[in-house]
């Protein structure tokens, strides 16, 4: 279909249609894409729209879409910065395939999302029309050549007079196209009005009421526009939830989650894209008597944190990949002298700088494995918004009663992402029990260790009878320097032994379909949402397929070696490199596999396949589907 609609701006005009013909098309879900410059507010028209619906009962997720440079140049196709709504008739676990419609500041920021192969086919665009006017020729070339090509592939193009209008209104557009657009948007989808009056009193609570009064007139324009102008409107049923939900990102939920969990100290350095959950932190954890310290340096904060830790407090330091390969010396300090520490890396893009602002699970290897000689530490990778709050709760409560480092594995995808889950009922059993600071009985060590779980009991310094020297040197049980061969390895020993006394504390996940059939699909950490709705999507097509994610890494829960067993093939999933059969060099003999998977065939010996992408976006549920599908015609051989 070849569709160009220039609505309220001469040539092409069609007939606006009256509200009596405009009926709304039900639907199960839809995705929609704001984008624009930076700077323009097309992610906050975008959570708004999200926060929107999920008052109203509809499943949501988004997805931010960021440039890799903080000040990318304004027109470019590179420079895209905006937000991608999933919603639904029911619960939505991850941002879904192409997009169905999109609205676009320039047609420049909509080339990248095209070039990138992120727009359904024939999807409808709102593409503001002021460059069609532009003083500068070469932009009106541009515009003018991108509009007919993208009408020319089957796109509906409907270009809008954002500009024009928002300056009705405002003195600077720039300030208020995105709560036009919240408007268009809130007409399209049939959203209630009212609620996006009471979420700009919200985002702009802290402002004049002028500005919130401004803001409003602006959505209330958007929505006249669209409901004058657009010949389509949607509704997307939705149950209002019988309990109470809150709608955060994953780097929020982390952050409040340290506030649950009764930690009192959070070492940082900012670092994206991690830094948004101790800016929350930064704005409440005083109120409930919690320090945010902000060091000089990544390895700095970590030192901070362990120390803090030392001294009785359980500390947590937050970062991403290259704070965390910083922060490796002191990790393996705090697993050497026993200090329970948490250290959540919010994973993104590498290997050195990387990709700042992508996502990627790429660290999974570092997390378990990092720091020299033999470091066990836990690692825990929640896998929807709400795992990133329980999780922080569930490493705090581990790291105190093991005297351990938990390493909790979010991403990129996760930090931004949000959605509604519900609201968590505080309990006392998240809270680790006080430390005890009775006097050390007359004999105790400091590294006394239980023969069967390796555990030691914390000492703490001022606890009378338990002063001894702290030392990342291999020491005995009295903590004095020891290099001799049987000190080294009962020190070794016995730091390894809790990671099997937590094993025996673990269940064995649950199988999300049928327990036995033709292929299972096995993941971790994000990408739990995308591999179910895969999951779901081909068995209705009648396969035996069904799948495994893993919340705990290291240690791993017994009975997974038994469930593969039961499945004629078994895949792993996951965003990280690994090697492709397709390449002429690469072989069985020299193939690299995805991270997750070495771990998996080197712990059950399973001849476990995988596949992976590393293309700094989530993985969709629908290129799941396709790999699992060619990889059942094969018999599991990738071809």
């Amino acid at each position: 279909m070849n569709d160009t609609l220039t609505a309220d701006s001469g040539v092409g005009r069609k007939t606006s249609p009256t509200r009596e013909t405009k009926k709304a098309v039900a639907l199960a879900e839809h995705i929609v894409e704001v984008i624009s410059d930076s700077g323009e507010g097309a992610q906050r028209c975008g959570q708004s729209l999200a926060a929107i619906a999920a008052r109203m009962g509809n499943g949501i997720w988004t997805t931010e879409i960021i440039p890799a440079e903080i000040q990318p140049p304004a027109r470019s196709v590179a420079g895209a910065s905006g937000i991608r709504i999933r919603m639904g008739s029911r619960r939505v676990t991850n941002g879904g395939d192409e997009t169905d419609v999109v609205v676009a500041f320039n047609e420049q920021v909509l080339l990248g999302r095209v070039q990138a192969g992120e727009l359904k086919q024939g999807c409808t665009i709102l593409l503001e029309s002021m460059w069609r006017e532009h003083r500068d020729p070469k932009i009106v070339a541009s515009y003018a050549k991108v509009v007919d090509a993208l009408a020319n592939d089957g796109y509906r193009v409907c270009e809008v007079p954002l500009e024009r209008e928002c300056l009705t209104l405002v003195s600077d557009p720039r300030r208020g196209k995105n709560m036009f657009v919240l408007g268009m948007l809130c007409n399209i989808y049939s959203l209630d009005l009212k609620l996006g009056h009471e979420q700009i009193g919200r985002i702009f609570g802290k402002k004049d009421e002028k500005v919130i009064k401004s803001n409003q007139q602006l959505l209330d324009a958007g929505w006249q526009w669209a409901e004058r102008n657009l010949d389509f409107k949607y509704r997307i049923p939705a149950t209002r939830s019988a309990e109470p939900q809150i709608v955060v990102n994953g780097n929020t939920a982390i952050a409040l989650g340290v506030l649950a969990s009764g930690m009192e100290i959070c070492a940082m350095y900012p670092i994206t894209p991690a830094t948004s959950a101790s800016h929350f932190l930064s704005d409440v954890f005083e109120r409930v008597g919690g320090i945010v310290h902000q060091a000089e340096d990544e390895i700095a904060a970590c030192a901070f944190a362990i120390g803090a830790s030392y001294a009785g407090k359980c500390a947590v330091t937050i970062s991403s990949g290259p704070g965390i390969s910083l922060k490796q010396e002191a990790i393996g300090l705090a697993v050497m002298a026993e200090i329970p520490l948490v250290v959540v890396n919010v994973q993104r893009g590498g290997p050195s700088t990387g990709q700042p602002t992508k996502v990627e699970q790429g660290d999974l290897l570092q997390a378990c494995f990092g720091s020299h000689g033999d470091a066990p530490k836990v690692v825990i990778a929640p896998s929807s918004i709400e795992d990133c709050f329980y999780s922080i709760i569930t490493a705090r409560k581990i790291a105190e009663t093991f005297n351990m480092v938990v390493v909790v594995l979010s991403d990129a995808s996760l930090a931004t992402a949000q959605q509604p889950f519900p609201r968590p009922r505080f309990s006392e059993d998240w809270l680790a029990p006080p430390v005890d600071q009775s006097p050390v009985p007359e004999g105790a060590k400091p590294y006394d260790w239980d023969p069967v779980t390796g555990l030691i009991r914390r000492f703490v310094p001022g606890q009378p009878g338990g002063m001894h020297t702290l030392t990342g040197l291999a020491h005995d049980r009295l903590s004095h320097v020891a290099y001799d061969p049987a000190n080294n390895e009962e020190g070794l020993r016995h730091r390894s032994l809790k990671l099997a006394a937590l094993q025996k504390t673990l269940k064995t996940p649950p199988v999300f379909g049928d327990p036995e059939g033709d292929m299972l699909v096995v993941g971790w950490g994000s990408t739990k949402g995308a591999i179910e709705e895969a999951v779901e999507r081909l068995r209705a097509e009648g396969r035996k397929v069904s799948s495994l994610h893993l919340q705990f890494i290291q240690p791993m829960p017994s009975g997974i070696r038994e469930i593969m067993q039961r499945f004629r093939q078994v895949i792993v999933v996951e965003a990280n490199w690994s090697d492709s059969l397709e390449d002429q060099i690469i072989d069985e003999s020299n193939r690299r596999y995805s991270a997750l998977a070495m771990i998996l065939r080197a712990r059950t010996l399973v001849d476990i396949d995988c596949w992976s992408e590393a293309r700094g976006q989530p993985i969709k549920p629908g290129a799941i589907c396709a790999v699992v599908r060619e990889r059942m015609k094969h018999g599991g051989t990738q071809q």
